[in-house]
């Protein structure tokens, strides 16, 4: 009797148990696939909306420049500073369009100075450099990168095509002022493209680079940061969509890269402490990555190209100083290999 009533009590612990086991297991399996459920989804947005996010900064780089305002149309000129200057076209390297430019002679000149505006400018963006470097006795020639300035409604890239640009407003000073020693001054996406174009000629014979990003990826993870206040983590992501879109990766537009290759061609490089699109770290990684001689120039309250605004005569005094002394043998170059501008 004793032992039927244990076996009864085991019995029924067991069956409990079990019982037990089986609503327990009910009742967490939904809760458990609505957890992995919920889970996917948020996964899922994430990623689109950083899908979302890396789209919006593709077309952002790529998509046509458009004429929003009279600004667009009402420009300075050369005439409005009384220098000569020629209405020139002139073949890409590569490429089926046609470069628009300045071209402005100085009678005997032995040098020509190339003046290469940045994304989405304009040749007379450059006119305050290139009037004082044609004042100083160098044949100019100011041009605009297909598509980034008066010529609208054309795909662009930051830096990619932009180099066939380069290379033949090189092509075309050898043609028009052969034997004239070339140099080049380029801003913000302009000083990233003479970079990798000087890299890839040996007919540029000097380099002043103003507010130059140090890669691709550089200058897109410095505005992720500054306006979304995040760390670009999903430029992977960004670079397919860029070589579905525009035909190019991250990796093939690398100044930091191709400065190496420049030396012992003579580099100037200035940016603003203050940069809000490029930043400046990047000015020191391009120094640093450069051979000699080198030169590093960095305003403490500049921001982006704004360096020739906070002291327009020391600016152009600079430049002048430096080009004459590389590009047509003068005595006077006096500066300091790193320069900061306390007082700009």
């Amino acid at each position: 009797m004793f032992f039927s009533m244990r076996f009864c009590q085991s019995c029924a612990r067991k069956v409990g148990d079990f019982m037990s086991t089986r609503m327990t297991r009910k009742m967490f399996r939904p809760s458990i696939r609505r957890l992995l459920f919920s889970t996917l989804g948020s996964v899922v947005g994430i990623l689109g909306v950083l899908l979302g996010i890396a789209a919006y900064i593709v077309e952002t780089i790529t998509r046509p420049k458009r004429q929003e305002n009279f600004f667009d149309f009402y420009t300075f000129s050369p005439f409005e500073l009384d220098l000569p200057a020629e209405e020139v076209e002139f073949a890409p390297l590569q490429g089926d369009h046609l470069v628009s430019g300045w071209y402005i002679p100085f009678e005997g000149a032995t040098s020509t100075i190339i003046l290469c505006p940045g994304y989405h400018g304009r040749r007379a963006d450059t006119l305050g450099t290139a009037s004082r470097l044609w004042h100083a006795g160098h044949n100019i020639l100011a041009f605009e990168y297909y598509g980034h300035g008066t010529i609208v409604g054309k795909p662009v890239t930051l830096g990619y095509r932009e180099i066939n640009d380069f290379l033949g407003a090189v092509e075309y000073v050898k043609q028009r002022a052969p034997g004239t020693h070339i140099g080049a001054v380029g801003y913000s996406m302009g000083a990233s493209v003479a970079i990798m174009g000087a890299a890839r000629t040996p007919d540029v014979e000097a380099l002043v680079l103003d507010s130059g990003f140090a890669t691709h990826r550089s200058a897109i993870a410095y505005a992720v940061q500054r306006t979304l206040h995040m760390p670009f983590f999903f430029d992977w992501m960004t670079d397919l969509l860029l070589s579905l879109r525009a035909g190019y990766h991250f990796n093939q537009v690398e100044p930091i890269r191709d400065i190496r290759r420049i030396a012992p061609r003579p580099i100037l490089i200035i940016h603003g402490l203050k940069d809000t699109i490029v930043d400046p770290n990047d000015a020191k990684l391009l120094y640093a990555a450069a051979g000699e001689p080198k030169e590093l120039w960095l305003f403490p309250h500049a921001d982006h190209c704004g360096s020739y605004f906070e002291d327009r005569v020391a600016y152009v005094e600079r430049v002048e100083d430096f080009f004459d002394y590389y590009l047509r043998g003068g005595t006077s170059r006096q500066s300091d290999d790193v320069d900061v501008d306390v007082g700009a």
